[in-house]
């Protein structure tokens, strides 16, 4: 799948490397590495489970949590900065990748 700019709503799954700090490094998308080249931001939204889901399993773990990063990234030197909106559901190991849009 091929993206442009400032396409939304993409929910397109993702590899993204971290740093032993957790911080991310780059971002594997539509074949290609994009490496984040801005110090990224990171929040938390709550998630309306209640009405997403019928029911919450006794263990699961945190289910209200939606983890965000938004990074700045570039394929190479001379490549146009983009950015990325990352969005992580609770319980979920796997990485969408939410909107790309032109960084300028």
């Amino acid at each position: 799948m091929t993206t442009t700019a400032n396409e939304t709503s993409l929910k397109v799954p993702v590899d993204v490397r971290f740093s032993p700090t957790g911080r991310p490094l780059a971002i594997r998308h539509d074949g290609r590495l994009w490496v984040i080249t801005e110090e990224p931001l990171h929040w938390f939204e709550r998630d309306s489970w209640w009405q997403t889901r019928t029911n919450a399993p006794v263990g699961i773990g945190n289910i209200v949590d939606i983890e965000f990063w938004r990074v700045q990234v570039k394929l190479s030197s001379n490549s146009a900065l983009r950015t990325f909106l990352l969005r992580r559901e609770p319980a979920s190991t796997q990485w969408l990748l939410d909107a790309i849009t032109d960084a300028g």
